[in-house]
């Protein structure tokens, strides 16, 4: 027994050296990769540092005690949920909507109706903005148009309401179709005997959609709202490219707000201690997502 024992310990022995030695380069990207940097971050949030001293100074918790009465962190904050809820909920809608079309098309047209909803989310977040910038600039066709027939003046980018508009028209125009394809890939695996029995029990269109096929897709909708909501605390390239943050903070995001701060008035400790602050903002944000999300499907899921 003893010497079983013993020979079963050196096979769990190897067993296990084995693993780690196959998890190393993970381990090892992980290190050089995230807690390295997350560890250097951690440290320069507590400095005052320009980038071109030799010597940081140290700060300790100022820089997070300084973002509690910056205005333009509070704007990026309050702008932070005001992109959140109109870009998680048109996706989610607009997304459905999408899928729920395309699965009525013949078979042999899904193919080319899915590439065509990809291709969107595959164009270049600077060529979208170069284009939205001439569509809606003053002496374009539109406004021409509109000045000619309607007398309506608008100026789109220095307009708050606007402004802030077409940035949200532009993230959902490209994610929708993105999105819809998770809906697709769920209700395609979706039986076809339960919507033929429901509609043998009398189920309209409506009932099935809303009281079979979304219940039973409720694991892919929980998956768009936090992509998405990913996605809406993330929007960096479009206000960059259009409005600069403007007018008057209106559409400022986070991440804009960091790079102006560290690499444009150089304050890379305060810039730091303003990202740390954003990733735990979407980390408690995703977390309560999550949570939500886990009871309705629970409630209401199939």
């Amino acid at each position: 027994m003893n010497q079983m024992s013993v020979g079963a310990r050196r096979r769990r022995r190897k067993e296990n050296a084995q693993g780690w030695l196959l998890n190393l380069p993970y381990l090892a990207y992980t290190l050089f990769m995230f807690l390295i940097p997350l560890g250097w971050a951690l440290w320069l949030s507590t400095q005052d540092w320009n980038l071109m001293s030799d010597r940081p100074s140290f700060a300790g918790v100022r820089n997070f005690a300084d973002l509690l009465k910056d205005r333009r962190v509070q704007s990026a904050f309050v702008n932070s949920f005001r992109y959140l809820i109109p870009v998680v909920l048109l996706c989610l809608v607009f997304g459905l909507l999408i899928a729920f079309l395309v699965n009525t098309l013949p078979s042999g047209f899904r193919g080319v109706a899915s590439v065509a909803m990809f291709i969107p989310y595959l164009t270049s977040g600077v060529a979208t903005s170069v284009l939205v910038k001439y569509m809606f600039a003053y002496n374009s066709v539109l406004n021409q148009f509109l000045r000619k027939w309607f007398g309506i003046h608008i100026s789109w980018f220095t307009d708050k309401h606007w402004a802030f508009v077409i940035l949200v028209m532009i993230v959902v125009w490209k994610c929708s179709g993105y999105y819809a394809l998770f809906f697709l890939s769920a209700l395609s695996g979706i039986s076809s005997d339960v919507l033929e029995a429901a509609s043998l029990d009398g189920a309209g269109k409506r009932q099935i959609i809303f009281h079979i096929q979304i219940p039973m897709i409720l694991n892919s909708v929980s998956s768009v709202i936090s992509l998405a909501a990913g996605l809406a605390l993330g929007i960096y390239t479009e206000p960059y490219l259009l409005t600069s943050g403007g007018p008057s903070g209106a559409t400022t995001t986070w991440t804009l707000e960091i790079y102006y701060t560290a690499f444009t008035k150089f304050k890379s400790g305060y810039g730091t201690a303003m990202a740390i602050v954003y990733a735990v903002e979407i980390f408690l944000l995703l977390k309560l997502i999550d949570l939500v999300m886990r009871k309705v499907i629970d409630r209401f899921g199939c």
